[in-house]
């Protein structure tokens, strides 16, 4: 019997050596991606103002790296924290971690050579090598035309620089492990001419982002390819209620399979009327994650562009409950 114990006893010597060797070895060999690349960026007008236009109401970098005002509909960002960053995802809700947005003002990126933003955006690796989990949507970014990157990092160098102190952002193990292995060099496309209205929307549909919320996610956070577009991923609110997101394939009876071109702008643009007045929500009553009065902004001809490329999709059955009341309401 002490033989037993001892074979035994070395099998998970060698099972338990084995895995620390390859934790060490992907502590060291990874992330695995290219040296940031010598960039100089023109920060002309056209470039700010386009890349306001791509951070403020396309990938809504504004979103995550400013501070929400939740006590309106659609949490808007609140005046005066514009790039500030702050914003946390943690297990309440549904992350392996807590993560924090980070401040993208000239405060916080001032270490950042243009070459060093353009691969933490399109790889997610920071400038000491560090990779970051895909919270912010780098594999997408990854794929947009440099040139629509470059904006942006015009843009966020121009904002007005807040001071802020945000906390490093820790993932639970074996997430923080796991992490290291999934930046990868980007893969940049050329961005399609507007006259292909599908390949065109495809492509800003990758920019918007609209696969993260709009795709259930599997026990690590990650979203399920299989059922994208098809809606069903939950969002809590600290008061206990939780928001769904919607089916957005092109699903006749759980999706918008039977909306019409009209119909998707108009329920964007319905926010950015000089009449609409965006409401007060107190705790507990419905309210969203979906940052309708920045998508508001979008040009009508990419709004229209998203509507050809989503319908054009093989469509998803699923019906869902867009707001949950927290228990005992």
């Amino acid at each position: 019997m002490k033989k037993l114990f001892k074979i035994i006893g070395w099998i998970l010597g060698i099972v338990l050596v084995f895995i620390i060797a390859r934790i060490a070895f992907l502590n060291f060999s990874f992330p695995k991606v290219s040296p940031a690349e010598e960039l100089t960026i023109e920060y002309t007008p056209d470039r700010i103002a386009r890349g306001s236009y791509i951070a403020n109401h396309v990938a809504v970098c504004m979103d995550c790296h400013s501070q929400r005002d939740f006590s309106e509909f659609s949490g808007p960002p609140a005046p005066g924290t514009l790039g500030k960053g702050g914003d946390r995802f943690d297990h309440g809700m549904g992350f392996p971690g807590v993560f924090y947005a980070k401040n993208i003002t000239p405060f916080g990126i001032s270490d950042y050579t243009d070459g060093e933003l353009y691969r933490l955006i399109t790889t997610g690796v920071t400038n000491d090598g560090r990779a970051m989990f895909p919270l912010m949507p780098y594999r997408y970014y990854g794929k947009m035309d440099p040139e629509d990157i470059y904006d942006i990092i015009a843009y966020v160098r121009s904002i007005p620089s807040i001071e802020s102190d945000i906390p490093d952002s820790e993932a639970d193990f074996p997430v923080s492990v796991i992490i290291k292995t999934i930046p990868t060099d980007a893969t940049p496309e050329k961005k399609p001419n507007p006259n292909d209205q599908v390949a065109y929307g495809k492509y800003m549909t990758n920019v918007a982002g609209c696969i993260e919320c709009h795709t259930q996610v599997d026990g690590q956070g990650m979203i399920m390819p299989d059922l994208a577009f098809a809606g069903g991923r939950s969002f809590p609110f600290p008061d206990g209620s939780f928001v769904t997101s919607s089916n957005i394939s092109p699903d006749k009876e759980t999706g918008i399979g039977n909306w019409t071109e009209d119909m998707f702008v108009q329920r964007f643009k319905q926010y950015q009327d000089s009449a609409y007045v965006n409401p007060k929500v107190a705790p507990g009553e419905f309210n969203t994650l979906m940052p309708w009065v920045m998508y508001a902004g979008m040009k009508e001809e990419d709004l229209k562009a998203i509507f050809a490329y989503l319908q054009s999709l093989s469509p998803h059955r699923n019906q869902v409950t867009k707001f949950t009341p927290a228990s005992g309401e």
